[in-house]
């Protein structure tokens, strides 16, 4: 007998963005919600990402909102004195106990290894099917889910005498070629050559087929310290205003700690900026072979057939490593909350995880959707120096219209997933006094620059 499920939301995919709207929703409302996903439990790609993955930001910065996830400040290695990073063991291991308080509520079921077809929450083990209540609110928790290599075909054709392998099954390897042929330009292509060099692997052994150059973020500076962390956005505002360009932009942001670029011959044009380590930026400058002929096309032993036309020659037993999928997707800006769907995106510039907290607490508190959208205007995750630009624009006129609530910046500041947050019982000092005054003096001309030079490109 199919059943009808008795609640009041279906949360479709219990990635972070899932998870971290649901945590909140729970904790502030008694809404009944039913979690759906494919997978089988909960954490999005980290269950099939490669093991040697790490987030790229401080532990607390992601997660859900009730439970901090990791914290500690690492005592030993190239980042002592910096927050610690969670490995992927250790992500799936939090989402799993996260899953389980929410279960523990007793007002949220879970339902892993399923599909949503329509009105229907569909068992792709079993077949069996629950109905879903036309009062049911959805909640697309996967508009912005990543693609990995894991889970996606390389994005080149590959000949049978070619050994092309996905950056998973890096650590499988039996026999170390010649030759490591890394293809992408973002974090995952930054890890895979990271890892190798920490292996051993001499950097002269690695070719790195880069489409394009990317701008990173200082990690120093990307920490859950407020003194540290609003410096950032009060330099950035600071040098718009100064600035005639988005190049200019980040160049002067570089020269100022803030951004980072692996090769300082060349200007980036990415910016999806993901935090590095300064210990990972002089590994990365340690490869000296840099194919900058754009996306591969085609794969053949010892060669490299590129977009371009180029032939790029490499090793005969080369391995060619697949990082080259679509991490952090960029489609179209639609409203939050429209009345086929609540469509989980970021709000504020970045962190995706406090976007769906603060999302799941409007909900919970609003009960207006003009409102609620008004609110939580989405944002967007860079790509471009425009998009980035505008990123940060849209995300600081949202973190404004959230911070004239006083319930919600109460709120905000007690969860670490707000990496912009003030806790309670966090010391007063003149350094934080002039990092925030700083930070109210530039905003207004910051944004007004930001938007004049995203209009020149």
């Amino acid at each position: 007998m199919t059943r009808t499920l008795e609640v009041d939301y279906l949360v479709v995919g219990a990635g972070a963005m899932g998870m971290g709207f649901t945590d909140a929703l729970v904790d502030h409302s008694d809404a009944r919600v039913a979690i759906v996903d494919r997978r089988h439990s909960a954490g999005g790609h980290w269950l099939e990402d490669y093991p040697f993955v790490r987030l790229h930001q401080a532990s607390s910065f992601y997660g859900v909102a009730s439970t901090v996830l990791g914290g500690q400040v690492q005592q030993a290695g190239p980042e002592a004195g910096l927050h610690a990073r969670a490995s992927q063991p250790e992500i799936v291991d939090y989402y799993a106990h996260a899953l389980e308080r929410l279960r523990g509520t007793g007002r949220v079921e879970v339902f892993t290894g399923c599909e949503v077809v329509g009105r229907r929450v569909v068992s792709r083990i079993s077949g069996q099917t629950w109905e879903v209540p036309s009062t049911c609110r959805v909640v697309n928790s996967h508009y912005l889910s990543p693609t990995i290599p894991a889970e996606s075909s390389a994005p080149f054709s590959v000949a049978d005498d070619a050994h092309a392998v996905a950056v998973n099954d890096l650590v499988r390897l039996e026999e170390a070629p010649s030759q490591y042929v890394v293809v992408g330009s973002g974090k995952t292509a930054t890890d895979a050559c990271v890892w190798l060099l920490q292996q051993g692997v001499d950097p002269d052994a690695i070719c790195w087929v880069r489409p394009r150059e990317p701008w990173m973020l200082n990690r120093a500076l990307i920490q859950p310290d407020p003194t540290v962390f609003l410096g950032v956005p009060a330099t950035t505002f600071e040098e718009a205003a100064a600035s005639a360009s988005l190049d200019e932009l980040f160049l002067r942001l570089e020269d100022a700690g803030v951004m980072l670029r692996i090769d300082r011959s060349v200007t980036p044009t990415m910016a999806k900026a993901p935090t590095l380590g300064g210990w990972e930026l002089d590994l990365l400058r340690s490869i000296g072979d840099v194919v900058r002929h754009g996306h591969v096309r085609h794969v053949e032993r010892g060669r490299l057939e590129m977009a371009d036309g180029t032939t790029v020659r490499v090793a005969d037993d080369a391995v060619v490593v697949h990082c080259a999928a679509d991490g952090l997707k960029n489609p179209p800006l639609v409203p939050v909350w429209r009345p086929e769907d609540i469509t989980l995106q970021p709000v504020r510039a970045g962190f995706p995880c406090f976007a769906a907290a603060v999302t799941g607490y409007v909900e919970a508190t609003r009960h207006d959707d003009a409102e609620k959208n008004r609110l939580c205007p989405p944002s967007r995750f860079g790509n471009s120096l425009v998009q980035w630009a505008d990123m940060n624009v849209r995300g600081t006129r949202a973190s404004m219209a959230l911070g004239a609530e006083p319930d919600i910046a109460a709120w905000a500041d007690t969860v670490a997933v707000n990496p912009a947050r003030i806790p309670p019982a966090y010391a007063a000092s003149e350094e934080l006094g002039r990092v925030r005054e700083r930070l109210a003096a530039s905003t207004g001309p910051g944004l007004e620059a930001l938007t004049r030079l995203m209009a020149t490109g």
